[in-house]
């Protein structure tokens, strides 16, 4: 019975041996596939930025300039973006898929290594299952133009008489009774488009802004001397973003003709155009929401005649060559008035 009762131990204990190196096997397996899972999709994931990062930054460069070399299918930026979005600062663009008529780039990136191969990534574990390497990459688009519809933050359009030729970041008092900055293009009196140089739109119903598409004409809610309602918030917060040292730029329409007056005027829209506010006077009462005069600094470069008060209605800012991530917008062709935007499509 002694010696039946150790032959029996003596065979536990060598089947558990057993067991033990075979679950040791599963488990360094296990471990392997995960190191090297992590390895993959790390790499995965620099690669993903430096394609969105090199799609968006090639958007941008072609609104601002089509016949940029930078916009171009042999584009430096690309490759720039891609390895300072890379750990060890190497990246490949494997390629960038550039049409200029449809304003769209796609950038296609892969893994690089030193003394490795392009493409791939190397890998620890796996390599003893003989798989050294596995393939890697990550690819993302973006789209660019001027917008064409949207949603506006504030009910407010331009007349193209005050925009035409001044998009270059200038300074301007735009008042909403008095004549307009390009007398070449009169629509009234004293080149005024309707009982001033802007004229407020009809907002969304409750929203400050309102829904614009440029190929509908637009009707007016009244000339400018009041302040606009519903827009106390969005009045508020430019001014806290102004303080702070943040810019407002906005995007608001552009038209060319007027039909009617006052709130019977009806407006025909050809644009969107960047501007860059700095400071308003919409009513007679002082101080926020309506009036916002902090703008009056040798920082800003205002002057008296770019100062509003008194009787003055109106905005001062800037019109600029603007390039924005904004969404929802229709996009169009880029038009000659700076409001641009770049998005990501993939």
């Amino acid at each position: 019975m002694r010696r039946l009762t150790q032959d029996t131990q003596a065979n536990e204990r060598g089947a558990i041996t057993v067991i033990v190196a075979l679950l040791m096997v599963v488990l360094l397996g296990s471990v392997a596939i995960a190191v090297d899972f992590g390895v993959i999709h790390s790499e995965r994931a620099q690669l993903q930025s430096g394609a969105d990062a090199a799609a968006i930054g090639m958007a941008q460069k072609c609104a601002r300039d089509a016949s940029d070399p930078l916009c171009s299918t042999t584009s430096t930026l690309a490759g720039s973006l891609a390895n300072q979005n890379a750990l060890d600062g190497m990246s490949k663009v494997h390629s960038i898929a550039l049409d200029k008529t449809a304003r769209t780039v796609a950038v296609a990136t892969s893994a690089k290594e030193t003394g490795g191969t392009d493409n791939s990534v190397s890998l620890f574990f796996a390599d003893i299952l003989g798989v050294p390497t596995k393939e890697v990459g990550a690819r993302s688009s973006a789209v660019w133009g001027s917008p064409k519809a949207g949603r506006t933050a504030f009910p407010l359009a331009f007349s193209i008489c005050q925009v035409k030729g001044h998009v270059d970041g200038s300074l301007q008092l735009l008042q909403d009774h008095g004549s307009n900055t390009n007398p070449d293009c009169n629509y009234g009196p004293s080149g005024a488009a309707v009982a001033g140089g802007f004229g407020w739109l009809a907002p969304d119903a409750g929203k400050c802004g309102g829904t614009i598409d440029l190929a509908l004409s637009e009707g007016g809610s009244d000339t400018g001397n009041n302040a606009p309602g519903n827009c106390s918030t969005e009045l508020n917060r430019w001014a806290s973003e102004i303080t702070a040292g943040r810019e407002i730029v906005v995007l608001l329409p552009v038209f060319n003709s007027v039909v009617g007056t006052g709130t019977g005027a009806v407006y025909g829209l050809i644009s969107f155009a960047a501007f860059k506010v700095t400071g308003w006077k919409f009513s007679g009462n002082s101080g926020l929401p309506y009036e916002f005069r902090s703008e009056i600094s040798a920082a800003t470069g205002v002057t008296s005649s770019t100062e509003c008060k008194g009787d003055c209605r109106g905005i001062i800012g800037s019109f600029v060559k603007y390039v924005s991530l904004a969404d929802g917008y229709t996009l169009g062709p880029v038009d000659e008035y700076g409001a641009t935007i770049a998005r990501m499509t993939l």
